[in-house]
């Protein structure tokens, strides 16, 4: 048995010794999580209460359980367990283990004898379950679900799921309190078991003193200084244009809707639309070509392929020049969304904007304004541009800024590959602009934002990640200096309001808020913004932390550049919560694993079952005529 030296993890807090003293911090975990674990039941790392309570039934045999996870990290006050409120399915029928007596007589008979009782549903299905030698049939009468399985979200039906949407997203006091009384139960981290170890645990949350930074002015089209002053930070575009509006002369419309319910009202949509594209400063012509067609073309890759070369094909021989976008109207969300995706940006190289029919029949100011804004992105247009550049590079040549994702499969168990991607502007000033490869501008300083990250993985970035970079750009008369942040979404803490009245409407805080002191590492460069307006639930503010700094910035300075690049997201008119280099890496590893499933569907129909699968890269990479632009906003 090892002795565990609490005196190590003192030294580090004091900063006398650079390494994480892990197995201390694990040690210390154990001893959290040992008596919840106990009274509670423990699912992952989550752990949730052993009672039902009405209030927590969202029908169908499905309950949301108000559980709480645990996060020991150090802190410049000491250790920091993070221990945040959260929901989750228990219980469900499908896929579920059950506990069921072994029958090998009829069901009826077997039942009636052994335990007296008469199977009173004998006219439905019996559950099967399966052992490792035989296979049983069970009635569900007379099944016992097993306790603490999960039901996984995107099952529920669209009721479920917003009663789960409401119950996991409470607002900042009703959360505030959740957390409090899970810290004063006898089954959470506070027990007699930490106590048995001599550990004190303060109870009460921390108190910490935060600023606010002030918006940035912005660029419009015909303002050249617009001052955001409103509560949400929201900057309104009824009397405004965008910066640079795309022409658009070149485009077709595919009516999905035309076979379904609701049928689209073509003619009225495409009014609409162009008339809210003039007012933002976007010339839009009429479509060359209309196609009307039914959502069944969505359940085909290879039908949804001919029909885009038809359109396209059609649309070049009308103009002599390549279509510049296809709008889809869709009657519903469909899984053949993918495939759409994945045939026009690596098959066909032309760009595709997507919307439902009832949205697209409402034609309110606020929907069109949003998808003229996602369409003029896409073309390469600018929506909005900062006013100032960008705190600490006022008279820098050119700054590059970088955005690095993974996205994860779903399932731990998934043989399917974690999808990485890499995004980084190609405007300077304005860097407004991004491209999922880099151009062949040499910047003088570069800024990455990574996500995706654990504190675990820290090291592996640093010493793998940076050097890679290094070895990809650095030449003898090239060296670019570098800073690396980390953008964690993925963290438990919390930030409330002492005074209410302080905040927004909603009670969270508001945008601009930032805490670098107490909570924060005890040396290390870190600190937590929110830069959004919460709307609904309790918000999240961003931990930031810089792993490595070659351009000597002060917290202040990387805070407000943080901040003020939230103002640049192409498709908002208000901050968004995620530094923009991260949020469109994350579309475009969601971007890629879309492309990974039709691939994958595709592939399965189309190569024969005798010869194997392998990984082909053609099946991922962008069209030509795609590379440089923003299809994935």
């Amino acid at each position: 048995m090892n002795e565990l030296k609490l005196s190590k993890l003192e030294e580090y807090l004091s900063g006398k010794v650079p390494y994480v003293p892990r197995d201390i911090l694990q040690g210390m975990d154990m001893v959290m999580k040992e008596n919840p674990s106990r009274y509670r039941i423990s699912i992952d790392r989550y752990f949730y209460p052993s009672s039902f309570r009405v209030e927590d039934d969202i029908g169908g045999g499905m309950a949301a359980y108000r559980g709480f996870q645990s996060t020991l990290r150090p802190t410049a006050q000491g250790l920091h367990c993070a221990w945040t409120a959260r929901r989750r399915v228990a219980h469900a029928l499908k896929g579920l283990t059950v506990r069921d007596p072994t029958v090998k007589v009829s069901l009826v008979q077997y039942f009636r004898e052994k335990y007296g009782k008469v199977i009173v549903y004998q006219d439905i299905p019996c559950l099967i379950s399966r052992q490792k030698y035989r296979t049983n049939h069970v009635p569900m009468e007379f099944c016992i679900l097993t306790e603490g399985q999960r039901y996984r979200r995107e099952l529920l039906d669209e009721s479920r799921q917003e009663k789960m949407k409401e119950k996991c997203l409470p607002r900042p006091p009703e959360r505030r309190n959740t957390i409090s009384e899970m810290m004063q139960d006898h089954d959470g981290p506070c027990g007699d078991v930490t106590r048995n170890f001599g550990f004190q645990v303060e109870t009460n949350m921390t108190s910490v003193e935060g600023r606010i930074i002030g918006p940035p002015d912005l660029k419009l089209g015909a303002v050249d200084v617009v001052r955001v002053e409103d509560e949400k930070r929201q900057w309104n575009l009824a009397e405004n244009s965008v910066v640079e509006g795309k022409r658009i002369d070149r485009w077709a419309l595919i009516d999905f809707s035309f076979l379904d319910f609701p049928k689209l009202r073509a003619k009225d949509f495409i009014s609409n639309l162009r008339n809210r594209s003039k007012s933002l400063g976007i010339v839009m012509e009429e479509p060359l070509l209309c196609h009307s067609t039914g959502m069944r073309d969505f359940s085909s890759v290879s039908r949804l392929e001919e029909l885009l070369r038809n359109v396209v094909h059609e649309g070049n021989r009308k103009c002599w020049n390549k279509l510049q976008i296809i709008i889809c109207v869709m009657a519903e969300k469909h899984h053949g969304y993918k495939y759409l995706k994945w045939v026009s940006e690596t098959r066909v190289g032309v760009v595709t904007q997507c919307c439902l029919s009832n949205h697209a029949n409402r034609g309110d100011d606020q929907f069109l304004g949003n998808l003229c804004l996602k369409i003029n992105a896409k073309l390469g247009g600018s929506n909005v541009e900062l006013t100032r550049r960008l705190p600490h590079f006022e008279e820098e040549d050119h700054v590059m800024f970088v955005g690095a994702d993974v996205n994860h499969p779903l399932s731990k168990k998934s043989t399917t590959p974690s999808i990485a991607a890499v995004v980084a502007t190609v405007n300077w000033p304005a860097v407004n602009r991004y491209a999922a490869r880099l151009n062949g501008i040499k910047p003088k300083k570069i800024v990455v934002f990574r996500d995706g990250v654990s504190e675990g993985q820290f090291d592996m970035v640093l010493n793998e990640e940076l050097s890679a970079l290094k070895r990809a750009v650095f030449d003898y008369h090239y060296q670019p200096r570098i800073t690396l942040v980390v953008a964690q979404k993925r963290h438990k803490t919390r930030l409330f309001l002492e005074n209410l009245g302080d905040g927004s409407a909603t009670g969270n805080v508001p945008p601009g808020t930032v805490v670098d002191t107490k909570i924060v590492h005890p040396f290390e460069f870190d600190f937590y913004l929110c830069s959004h307006y919460g709307r609904i639930g309790t918000s999240k503010a961003v931990r930031y932390c810089v792993l490595w700094d070659e351009n000597s910035f002060s917290s202040d300075q990387l805070q407000e550049l943080i901040y003020n690049l939230c103002f640049t997201f192409a498709r908002s008119t208000r901050p968004v919560s995620l530094v923009p280099p991260v949020y469109y890496a994350d579309l475009v590893a969601y971007r890629g694993r879309l492309f990974q499933e039709a691939a994958k569907e595709f592939q399965s129909h189309s190569v024969p079952a005798s010869r194997p699968r392998t990984f082909d890269l053609s099946f991922y990479q962008l069209h030509p005529d795609l590379r440089n632009i923003m299809f994935f906003v």
